[in-house]
């Protein structure tokens, strides 16, 4: 019986540091990073709305490239203030000058705010 005891606590220990380690992998950024795939689910979304002119195109290009290389870093566990610039530069551009149906502007002027809020929080707490 005190075998298998042993044995459970080295499972159960081996279970423990996987579960640490998985999570440590999703990193600190974890939250982040699925506000960043949200905010380009929603940019494709509304880019299906109506077919872009050119202008429009290169506009959502934009926000999900720099979207991208944010969530790059973020995979690195690097928080890069200057490529979430970037983004949130991009995702304003799309609200102001895109044209959009109501429920993506919506959607998109609130990924806004939380990409900033993201920002000010430097992705400690958000």
């Amino acid at each position: 019986m005190p075998a298998i005891s042993r044995r459970g606590f080295v499972i159960a220990t081996l279970m423990m540091t996987a579960a640490t380690l998985a999570f440590s992998q999703e990193g600190r950024y974890g939250r982040a990073r699925d506000l960043v795939n949200r905010v380009q689910k929603n940019l494709r979304r509304a880019e299906r709305f109506t077919p872009p002119n050119e202008k429009e195109k290169e506009r959502y290009h934009n926000a999900q490239q720099h979207l991208s290389e944010f969530d790059r870093k973020l995979s690195e566990g690097r928080f890069d203030k200057d490529k979430l610039d970037e983004a949130i530069d991009d995702v304003k551009n799309v609200v102001e000058h895109n044209t959009l149906a109501a429920e993506d502007r919506d959607a998109l002027s609130r990924d806004l705010q939380e990409l900033r809020d993201l920002r000010r929080a430097r992705g400690e707490s958000y």
